[in-house]
């Protein structure tokens, strides 16, 4: 059986090392040889823009784009489609790899078989 975890961050620089955490996990995850799915929801939909995620600090933490360049490498990062037409986002404007999608996917993930799903 293989194993898939699908993590969903959902703060953002409104709270950053919860923020962190969601995609230190995801990019050790995806080293780790694991199959990953990250789903930036709330105020982590902005990461989805290029140069976003530059602009995120937190002090003895992980660059936060070579974390999400480590995903999006090696698994998959999909923006929640109500959070990104909330904050005006369109297909067009993110990050190459990225991939916008709804709850029905996000359900559909979480429930296959050998699936273990971390919200942050």
């Amino acid at each position: 059986m293989s194993k898939k975890l699908v993590i969903k961050v959902t703060a953002g620089a409104d709270a950053p090392e919860r923020c962190s955490q969601a995609f230190t996990v995801a990019a050790v995850a995806v080293a780790s040889g694991v199959e990953v799915s990250l789903w930036l929801t709330g105020e982590s939909a902005w990461f989805a823009l290029p140069g976003r995620a530059a602009e995120f600090e937190l002090p003895e933490a992980a660059p936060l784009p070579e974390l999400l360049d480590a995903v999006l490498g090696a698994g998959r990062v999909t923006l929640c489609t109500q959070c990104a037409a909330r904050r005006g986002i369109a297909s067009g404007d993110v990050v190459e790899g990225v991939r916008i999608a709804g709850a029905q996917v996000f359900v559909s993930e979480v429930m296959g078989d050998g699936v273990q799903a971390l919200v942050y």
